[in-house]
Parts: C-alpha cells; structure tokens; sequence
C-alpha cells in the first residue's frame, strides 16, 4: 500500500485535517522515496533494561501502545486533493530479537550504541503501519538493550520517551503489576484544535510581534560545500562530540547567575559562533519549541515541534554577557508568542528566501530537555535509563530534510552530549567536524569569562 491509496473509500469523518507541523512538512514533500514522508524521516532512542523479559508479553505490550496512541497507526494521504490524515485499525508492531549473549559486560555500552546505528541507518516506509517498531538486544536473562523508531511525522522527541514509558507500563500491567498511565487525547484533537482554535485576540496578538520583529529579517544560511545544483546523492550523516562537564557547570553557572536557561546560554554560543563564521551580526537562528503550550496534549504522542526563528542583533556586544542578555530577552518573547510557523511566515514571507540558494543551506539548533525522567525508572519487574550518550558518529541515519542541525544535550555525567547532522550531498564532513570543534572553542572561551572582551574574528 502506497501513501496515497487507503485500504477503503474514506468517508468526510475519517478525512482527519493534518496539524500544522505536518503542513509544514509538505513544503519539503519529495515523495513517498525521501524528504520528510520518505522512509529514512524517523527518529529512534534506545534504553538499557534490568530484568527478565517475555518476549510475547512485550509483543502485546507494543500492540497496546499502538492501540493507545492512534497517530501510531495513521496514513497522511498526499492524493491529488487536499491531504489529510486517516487513522486505521491497530496491527502488530514489528519486534525482532537479537541474541548478544557472547557480548562481554565490558563490552555492552558499545554494542548498544552500534545496535542504535545499524537500526538508524535502515528504511521504514510511512505507509509500513504501525509507525513504531522496536528491537531487543539480549545480553543475559536480566541484561538487554531495546530500541524504538518511529516515522518522524508520528512522533517527536518528547513522544519517544511517552511511547517507552507506556510500553514498560503495558508490559507491567500484563504481567499482573498495578499501573497507573495517565490519559491520553488523541493526536487528532490536537490537529482540529490547531485548525479550528488558533484565532482571537491572543494570536493577532503573536502575529503583531512576529511581524515586527521579522521585519527585513532573513534566515541565516550557511554556505554550503557543494551546490544543490550539482545533484550529489543525498544522505543525513551525523557527526558525535561531547564537551566536558567542567564546561557544562560553567554553562549552568552562566544561566543561573543571568536568570537564564542552559538552552538561553548555548543559543548564545552559538550565535558568537555564527558572528565569527559570516561577520553578521543581525543573527536569525532556526530552532524548535515542543508545541506542546495545551497540557492536554502533554501524554499524546505525536509531531508537536514547531520550527520558531530566533533574531538575536549582536551588534555592539563587547562581552559575551550582553550576547546572553539579547539572547534570553529574545527567548522570552518568542516562547511567550509561539505560534505555528506557516502563521508566522504569513507575517514574514521572504524570512526564508536564503534557504533556497544554490550554495546555501539553513543550519537549526536545538538542546533538548526531556520533562519526562531520564535516569534510571522502574515498573514491575523491570528497570530502564536511556542511552543518552552516543558518541559514535555514522555516514548515514534518519534524514534531515534540508541543511544541517545541532542537537546538544547534558547527560546523567554532567558532559554536553552533542550531535550535529547534515546533508552529505550539501556538506563535506570535515567542514561539520571543524564547526563542531569551533563551538567547543568559542563555548570554553566565553561561559569561563562571561565578562571578557569577546574576541570577534
């Protein structure tokens, strides 16, 4: 079955209207083959479990997180009309087992982490339902690794760690456990409330902001190594670094001494960064906000993320304290009036025409903070902690739909655990690799002397 066909007429009340994060996504639209409705557009996390598992009875547990979570089992027509979505009946998820019993416990964390890019790497059509499927690594009769993926358009980060906290809670409850799961609306509330409910004062309100703001801004596009012209294969490469913790207790003494957030005090790292590469100073940064402001939709699973343009004018900085201080005023007042992008680019429409040179190409930044516990959790007979720390970089893995984007996050250690993916077929590895040293270089020169004359190149 192909994204367009359906397995029977749908009548007006299937025809599910599609969240504006997914119209968002048809602006990239390249088909059933790639771009974001391709099968590499997914998103994957993986955990460490201590316990004796069945696998029959996790079999069942996956089937009823799919039951639960219905956008698991949604098809996104793309017909010739307007597209919508349609949500079928429940099926079972794919789970495959691999036995890594001759793997030594000294050796665990490594073969775990391979696991995690040998799935990555891998295709999962957006017609294949359901959207998740999972895969279990035994190491011993208590010891395993489970990975989960989903399509993109299904699930984001945040879901991710809901689908997992669901599975282990189905799997408690089926081996006769008493859990408690909180309740879950459906993902096509959110996309109705989102068509039918995003009017009033409110977002004329947030549509003001964003047009002033916005305005003569453009997006800040890097210069790529190669032209989109030159029809190089494409493929997403991620390259892995970590930044020591010592760093990171300087980057959280920034925050918290500058009422600011982690995210505030890397966002501005990054924007001395990018004034050191292209000499601008009016600095428009592409990052994500949850997309979850509704706490009714804060246990459903879903694509919530919403792409929001930081403008942060560095000009006249000396210090790279008042760089933090445009950086958190801008956060404030975006986060405050977050809207969905097509709105914003209504108010904003040549935001975005840097991204769409020949030799140019959109690099966003994000760092991620999970509400959801990420240490060690338990339920039943079953213990689990995210792999968060994942340092080995890949050729290939889930695809970006154009450019390139950071993705940092502060792990159990206390180290900065960064990711910076991009498109081979735009960017050569090594341009990736000294960019991410360059931020290393610029992070320890700044939070360490917060009141330091900023060296600017």
């Amino acid at each position: 079955m192909t994204i367009s066909e359906t397995p029977s007429a749908p009548t007006a009340a299937d025809r599910i209207p599609l969240s504006f994060n997914q119209e968002f996504l048809l602006n990239f639209d390249r088909g059933d083959e790639e771009g974001p409705f391709g099968p590499k557009y997914n998103i994957l996390c993986g955990w460490r479990l201590t316990g004796q598992i069945d696998t029959e009875t996790l079999q069942d547990a996956l089937e009823d997180v799919v039951v639960r979570h219905e956008t698991l089992r949604t098809l996104i027509i793309r017909d010739d009309g307007p597209p919508y979505q349609q949500v079928l009946p429940a099926s079972p998820p794919a789970l495959l087992v691999h036995d890594f019993t001759g793997v030594e416990p000294d050796g665990r964390e490594l073969r775990a982490e391979e696991l995690l890019i040998e799935i990555e790497s891998g295709a999962y059509g957006i017609a294949e339902l359901p959207l998740v499927r999972a895969v279990l690594g035994r190491f011993s009769d208590d010891d395993s690794v489970l990975v989960l993926i989903a399509h993109h358009t299904a699930a984001d980060e945040w879901s991710m760690r809901l689908i997992m906290r669901d599975l282990v809670g189905c799997y408690a409850l089926r081996e006769g456990y008493t859990v408690e799961l909180p309740s879950a609306s459906p993902y096509q509330e959110y996309a109705r409330w989102q068509q039918e409910g995003v009017t009033g004062t409110t977002g004329d309100d947030a549509r003001a902001y964003w047009r002033e703001k916005l305005k003569d801004a453009r997006i800040l596009a890097l210069k790529t190594d190669h032209p989109r012209s030159a029809g190089l294969p494409k493929a997403t490469s991620w390259h892995r670094f970590w930044i020591p913790a010592e760093l990171t207790s300087a980057v959280l003494k920034v925050s918290k001494g500058m009422r600011s957030s982690p995210f505030m005090v890397l966002l501005a790292v990054y924007a001395t960064l990018l004034r050191d590469m292209t000499g601008t100073t009016d600095i428009v940064i592409p990052t994500f906000t949850s997309g979850r402001s509704q706490p009714r939709f804060q246990d459903t699973v879903g694509s919530f993320f919403n792409f929001v343009p930081l403008r942060i004018d560095v000009e006249g900085c000396d210090t790279f304290r008042q760089v933090v201080e445009r950086t958190r005023a801008t956060c404030i007042e975006a986060y405050s009036r977050d809207i969905p992008f097509a709105q914003l680019l209504g108010e904003a429409p040549e935001l975005m025409i840097p991204s769409i040179g020949d030799e140019a190409a959109v690099c966003a930044f994000q760092v991620f903070r999970s509400p959801l516990a990420t240490e060690a959790e338990s339920a039943g007979g079953l213990a689990y902690s995210e792999i968060r720390r994942r340092l080995l970089s890949q050729p290939a893995g889930g695809d970006i739909p154009d450019g390139a984007m950071w993705h940092l996050e502060i792990d159990s250690t206390g180290d900065i655990v960064g990711t910076l993916g991009f498109n081979s077929n735009l960017f050569d590895e090594a341009t990736i690799v000294h960019m991410a040293s360059e931020f290393h270089r610029v992070l320890a020169a700044t939070v360490t002397a917060p009141d330091a004359p900023v060296q600017w190149s």
